[in-house]
């Protein structure tokens, strides 16, 4: 699998960095405003999808309905109070193992990308202080179809100039593993197993991963 992997595409929520805690501060303070509960295990259904796909789901909880210009307005409240909570974010947050194994798949000739759904991908990769360890950065500003569409990893792989049989996407959520699968990528599933089930390779984390140890587990 591995001898034919020319790029990798690494999801950023969940697999390089754990911002779903701050986009749930964030929900739930939204969802307060609005006059419900939003709990974390609802937050689940917001990972790896749209801004406005996720208050589409809020909404729904709620059992609300708004007018395009409202959603906008409250999508915006929500992602500013999420910036107030990103932007105090520093290099230790980058989850254990990750940047080692990013840094390794580089010197091993392997070209990296980022594919996630979030406009702020930038501000935060660098606020991590690791935006130079990615070719090409593809976030919400640069895509029109959410995930589970693929549209995000093929302009990834584009860019890198790489066909998607010849590239690995990192995910951790369901909706990302879906489009990895959909456009023709392999998929490595960061988490839980029973989620991820449909991805190639599932593992719970980065720590301690090598690359011998994921050659081993993939080839």
């Amino acid at each position: 699998m591995m001898s034919d992997i020319r790029a990798c595409i690494f999801d950023l929520d969940g697999v390089v960095v754990d911002t779903a805690k701050y986009h749930y501060l964030a929900w739930k303070r939204l969802a307060s405003e609005l006059g419900f509960e939003f709990h974390i295990e609802d937050n689940e259904r917001l990972k790896g999808i749209s801004r406005l796909e996720s208050l589409n789901i809020l909404l729904e909880i709620g059992g609300l309905s708004l007018n395009i210009q409202e959603k906008e307005r409250f999508a915006k409240l929500k992602n500013d109070w999420y910036l107030d909570y990103i932007n105090k974010m520093k290099s230790d947050e980058i989850l254990p193992g990750v940047k080692e194994f990013i840094e390794e798949l580089k010197n091993d000739g392997i070209k990296i990308g980022l594919g996630s759904a979030s406009k702020n991908a930038v501000f935060i990769l660098n606020q991590l202080g690791i935006i130079h360890l990615f070719e090409t950065i593809v976030d919400g500003n640069r895509v029109s179809k959410a995930k589970p569409d693929p549209e995000i990893f093929l302009l990834a792989a584009k860019d890198l100039k790489v066909e998607p049989s010849q590239s690995i996407v990192f995910e951790d959520a369901e909706a990302g593993v879906e489009a990895a699968i959909r456009g023709g990528f392999k998929c490595v599933g960061i988490g839980e197993q029973a989620i991820l089930h449909k991805a190639n390779v599932v593992l719970p984390n980065f720590k301690g991963m090598t690359m011998t140890k994921f050659l081993n587990m993939i080839n």
